[in-house]
């Protein structure tokens, strides 16, 4: 059976971890790093994640600034308190939860965030020092999903490793993410020829296609590392509803070295890894030194 990879655990201690550095942050230079989230509409899974990310933004140390706007919202409203947060001294992250309603053009709001803030690793900027190996801010997600990674194996240099799905949020940056550590990556998509075939070579297999189980034992070579980053609600016999990952984890969990659960793995890392990215922006927009 494979070791499961307890994201839960690993983004608790990143979080003590982080606690720590602002504190100290505070006490030699004499800031708090600030995290302006911006709410548009009452979507109810996305009022969860906010609520959410404000409770560890303030566990961590750092400022939570919330704005909650109506619906009814326009988008040139929105691009004005955009414009105001990029100003704000105070404020060293950006963070426009999606889905907006659907009058604003998500894309739009995206390029008005300053890349310096921009704590989701989304903007064109931070995606372009990423292919080049520059220091822009990383999407949260990979990002997470690579420390966990480096955790379970130490160095992936020359690993064969896979990533299935090429999403600019996901799949995209994971490959990048993992070429950077020196891994020989293959992507798999929608057009890809024989993708199980292709995903059995590999040492690690990270699945982002947002497909209920669709990596199964046939998918898997013995031993390998399995990162799961997909959140799929499926409904059950009973009524009932259930979360499940891109992977058939049942299935594969006997045959693989080690893989994460879900819920309970990737998706804990990824806000995390957005405190994270907000120390780095807070330290780097100061001209600061990272403590250790």
């Amino acid at each position: 059976m494979a070791d499961i990879i307890d994201g839960k655990a690993h983004a608790a201690g990143l979080r003590a971890h982080l606690a720590r550095r602002v504190a100290q942050l505070h006490a030699d230079a004499g800031f708090v790093p600030g995290l302006a989230v911006v709410l548009v509409g009452e979507d109810p899974a996305s009022q969860v994640y906010v609520r959410n990310k404000a409770a560890q933004t303030r566990e961590c140390g750092m400022q939570s600034i919330e704005h909650r706007l109506p619906a009814s919202t326009t988008q040139d409203e929105l691009l004005a308190l955009v414009a105001t947060l990029n100003a704000d001294p105070e404020v060293d992250g950006i963070l426009v939860q999606l889905p907006v309603p659907a009058h604003i053009d998500p894309e739009r709001v995206l390029l008005a965030i300053d890349p310096a803030k921009d704590v989701d690793g989304f903007h064109p900027l931070n995606a372009g020092l990423l292919a080049t190996g520059g220091s822009g801010l990383v999407p949260c997600t990979p990002l997470g999903s690579l420390m966990l990674l480096k955790d379970r194996l130490g160095s992936l240099a020359g690993l064969h490793a896979v990533v299935v799905g090429r999403s600019n949020i996901v799949g995209k940056p994971m490959a990048q993410l993992l070429l950077r550590e020196d891994c020989t990556v293959s992507v798999v998509h929608s057009r890809t020829r024989e993708p199980a075939a292709l995903c059995r070579q590999a040492d690690i297999v990270v699945a982002a296609v947002g497909r209920p189980r669709m990596i199964g034992p046939d998918w898997v070579k013995p031993g390998a590392t399995v990162i799961d980053v997909g959140i799929n609600r499926i409904a059950l016999d009973d009524g009932r509803t259930k979360l499940v990952g891109d992977v058939d984890f049942d299935a594969v969990a006997p045959l693989a070295g080690a893989i994460t659960p879900v819920p309970g793995g990737v998706g804990p890392m990824t806000i995390a890894c957005l405190l994270h990215n907000t120390l780095t922006a807070a330290c780097r927009r100061r001209g600061v030194e990272l403590p250790d």
